[in-house]
């Protein structure tokens, strides 16, 4: 009996291990890439200028000791002379102290150049139809040839990227958006947190230029009749269950605030405000996409079970 149980037992182990198997070819297939870099640590200092009241001897000295010195002009003299110089020194001294004081306190307020000023962090995903092919393209080439290794390279991304996105609103399924002001401090473990989020989604990623370190081969180059006929081709083998996801987290200097994103304006609205960071004020940017690999899908199940916030667009 038990001889009997034995080889459907092993047929059914056989299938289970198979099915397994493509399961996990399956989902190995969700290949992403990734464009971006930058730091937080010594960004406070950059792109700014310390206030006047920071500067040495001279604003002090001449605030301090002009003043007194004039007295004599006007008749004063005698042996009380010298002590009366000395208080209206001191005196001078210490109203200029405070108001040096007081102009760095507003000079921090105003330009953000504190130990820990005002930071924003903010996520802006969009869940583009798959036959926005020629987009992803541009992602592609894009991570292929970016400086992100410089603060004005990985502005430029970043404004060419949601440039890309602006330009193509016929593609647009999805969207959500998130952004949070904090202080320097605490600013990158929460950038950290949302682009690892992202990165985790990926089985494999295919693609990588952070801080000028690029990852993935070179795609062959395709110009002129044979660039439109793969995006042709792409466009036709691509169905309405298929989707393109791209996310954006940014952290800059300041506050920026997203729109909650429910609509196409409202999309458009959160894409403007993250293309307009200039280099001065853009600490750090990652921008992630998938699938990025040729073939490769994301279907609406796919969406349903890593994609949860995206909202209809």
């Amino acid at each position: 009996m038990f001889k009997k149980m034995l080889k459907p037992l092993a047929i059914f182990s056989l299938a289970a291990v198979l099915f397994f198997s493509q399961v996990d070819g399956v989902l190995a297939a969700r290949s992403g890439g990734r464009i971006g870099g930058g730091s937080f640590r010594s960004a406070p200092s950059r792109g700014y200028s310390p206030s006047p009241g920071r500067s040495g001897g001279g604003y002090y000295g001449g605030g301090g000791f002009g003043f007194p010195f004039l007295i004599p002009f006007f008749g004063f003299g005698g042996g009380g002379l010298f002590s009366l110089l000395i208080f209206m020194a001191i005196a001078g001294f210490i109203f200029n102290s405070v108001r040096s004081v007081m102009g760095q306190g507003q000079g921090q307020d105003e330009l953000g150049y504190s130990s820990n000023p005002t930071v924003s962090v903010a996520r802006l995903q969009v869940g583009l139809l798959a036959q926005a092919r020629n987009l992803q393209g541009d992602l592609d080439r894009m991570a292929q040839t970016a400086d992100t290794g410089s603060a004005a390279g990985r502005a430029q991304v970043l404004q060419e990227a949601t440039l890309a996105l602006l330009r193509h609103p016929e593609y647009w399924a999805y969207g959500s958006s998130q952004s949070e002001q904090t202080g320097m401090n605490t600013a990158e473990a929460k950038f950290n947190q949302w682009a690892l989020a992202e990165r985790s989604k990926f089985t494999e990623e295919t693609l990588s230029n952070v801080n000028n370190q690029l990852i993935g081969g070179m795609a062959p180059s395709l110009t002129g009749n044979n660039a439109t006929l793969v995006s042709q081709m792409g466009d036709s083998t691509a169905t309405e269950n298929e989707y393109i996801v791209v996310t954006l987290v940014v952290g800059t200097l300041g506050k920026i605030e997203l729109p909650k994103v429910n609509s196409p304006e409202t999309l458009r609205q959160a894409l403007s405000r993250l293309g307009s960071v200039g280099s001065e004020q853009l600490l750090a940017v990652e921008i992630l996409w998938t699938p990025q690999a040729s073939g490769d899908t994301l279907s609406t199940d796919d969406m349903l079970a890593y994609y949860p916030d995206l909202n209809l667009v």
